[in-house]
């Protein structure tokens, strides 16, 4: 697997994820389970913000939404 791949399938994950609440996911919690799989914070946040400006996703103060 590439790394276009293994980010489209992160992406997949975090909007599924996402999806399954719709009162929203708080952050802080969807970046601790991303870090036990070695995450950063520079990545979290670059993915996030990549998602939002994508309108994939979006952000209401600490909460994400899909």
């Amino acid at each position: 697997m590439n790394p276009t791949q293994a980010l489209k399938l992160i992406c997949d994950g975090i909007i599924e994820s996402l999806k399954t609440n719709p009162a929203g996911t708080p952050e802080g919690s969807l970046y601790a389970l991303l870090m036990t799989q070695g995450c950063s914070l520079e990545q979290f946040n670059a993915i996030i913000s990549g998602l939002c400006e994508a309108g994939m996703i979006r952000k209401q103060g600490n909460l994400l939404f899909a």
